[in-house]
């Protein structure tokens, strides 16, 4: 139940308050789109580790780059 709750609101990030940003990931795919699916793949806990790790490359010292779930 968490997980799809947890999912919803990734999805609505995406769609209301990510264009509003414009593209600026440096990561393919988006830190978004990776969250969902390592939640997805791994389950709450471990996929929302994953997620917070990646987000926190998430800087200009980084050189991002294909980084798949």
């Amino acid at each position: 139940m968490m997980k799809k709750i947890l999912v919803f609101l990734i999805r609505l990030y995406q769609k209301f308050l990510s264009p509003l940003k414009g593209q600026t990931c440096r990561f393919y795919p988006s830190c978004s789109e990776y969250s969902v699916q390592v939640i997805q793949k791994y389950g709450l806990s471990k996929g929302s580790w994953k997620a917070i790790k990646r987000i926190s490359k998430c800087h200009p010292f980084h050189p991002g780059g294909h980084d798949p779930a």
